[in-house]
């Protein structure tokens, strides 16, 4: 069993959490079981009870599961992690846990458009009262916490427009009302940022994305103090939201290359973002390591890097924007990101094509934006697949 001594991150992501069999397997081994044999029927009771550790049910605890939520929580530093079946059962399993009638959350406008989803149409059913607010305006974070706020919730850098939340003060402001701050760590990763080390209390993941990094398996994961984590286990053994022993695999074969990934995408995407910036069809690139991105001093401050994630808004509106995709013969249409593989999409029809057309210009998703996740390709070959929808506008 792997035994964390003050390791580096790299080191945490190729070995942290495995625990191998008697079989002495080098990899990672995959239990593709569903159910366990006990030694007796007083085990059996005891595991049921909870008075004694070990396996019980695949739906709830899993050896390669829980490989990988404990390598998740060694690169988030977190006390544990809780995998489930995507990244939004992950958020869902938080609220479901965490939350009651009554209770109050303040969300960001500027979050993927089926976490909005979740909180507008979904919490609001149980009773949970949901308030919107600008990422940024601290102010508006301010006016929104009530006696009932039990929950803030974000993305930062956000999704697509890449603003940046100052998350240590955003912590500060939770817990002055007594309430928690979950952060979505999807854009970055721990690779290079780690909320809980600035104040956050949960870290959620579609783990689908970068921790996967090649768009294979559907996946999540929440990350934080062991109590909070607990809770949302109760809810996984009750709901059974949960991760496959495969996906989980995967996810761990992915994590070891995760910060060497991280890397190249953010070199490829500073790159393309600079490119992007001087083409005369282009309005806006929104990428934080450009300078002149108003969050680009709090990222280089919060971040080691600045992602792989850029957007940008081309003149001309949706017939621009869609000819430019439509002509890109590398570039993959898709909604998935984080991939190996560069995808290109259109949010305000896609990703956030359920949100009222109000509830996108509150959130900044124009017709004429354009989200882009950089892979790992030669930039000048990325290039040149956009500049053949560019060159027409």
């Amino acid at each position: 069993m792997f035994e964390d001594d003050g390791y580096a991150f790299d080191t945490l992501a190729v070995r942290a959490g495995q625990v191998r069999s008697g079989e002495g397997e080098h990899s990672e081994a995959m239990f593709l079981t569903s159910s366990y044999v006990f030694p007796s029927a007083a085990e059996a009771a005891a595991r049921f009870s909870g008075e004694s550790s070990g396996n019980v049910y695949s739906r709830y605890t899993n050896p390669t599961v829980r490989m990988f939520e404990d390598r998740m929580a060694a690169l988030e530093g977190g006390e544990a992690a809780v995998a489930t079946a995507s990244g939004m059962a992950a958020i869902l399993s938080l609220c479901m846990a965490l939350l009651k009638s009554g209770d109050s959350v303040i969300c960001s406008r500027s979050v993927f458009g089926t976490t909005t989803a979740l909180f507008a149409r979904y919490m609001k059913k149980f009773g949970v009262r949901v308030t919107f607010v600008d990422l940024t305006d601290m102010q508006q974070w301010r006016d929104a916490l009530d006696g009932d706020t039990k929950l803030l919730f974000m993305e930062t850098p956000s999704n697509p427009l890449c603003e940046v939340a100052d998350i240590r003060q955003l912590a500060d402001l939770a817990h002055s009302a007594g309430a928690l701050l979950a952060v979505d760590n999807c854009f970055c990763t721990p690779a290079l940022q780690r909320p809980l080390s600035l104040g956050a209390d949960i870290v959620v993941h579609s783990a689908t994305k970068y921790l996967d990094g090649q768009g294979r398996c559907v996946g999540g994961v929440a990350v934080g103090r062991r109590e909070l984590m607990g809770e949302l286990r109760a809810f996984l053994r009750t709901a059974g939201p949960s991760m496959s022993p495969f996906n989980a695999w995967v996810f761990l074969k992915g994590l070891e290359t995760l910060s060497l990934r991280m890397q190249t995408h953010s070199r490829n995407a500073l790159a393309l973002a600079w490119w992007l910036d001087e083409q005369e069809a282009v309005e806006k690139v929104n990428y934080t390591g450009l300078p002149k991105h108003p969050g680009h001093l709090l990222a280089a401050e919060q971040q080691s890097a600045f992602g792989g994630m850029l957007s940008f808004s081309v003149r001309g509106g949706r017939e621009a924007a869609w000819k430019v995709i439509d002509n890109c013969k590398i570039l993959s249409c898709t909604a998935n990101l984080g991939d190996a593989k560069t995808t290109i999409v259109h949010p305000a029809t896609t990703t956030h094509g359920r949100l009222s057309e109000e509830e996108r210009a509150r959130a900044g998703i124009s017709e004429s934006l354009i989200r882009v996740s950089v892979g790992l390709e030669d930039v000048e070959d990325l290039q040149r697949d956009l500049l053949r929808g560019l060159s027409q506008l």
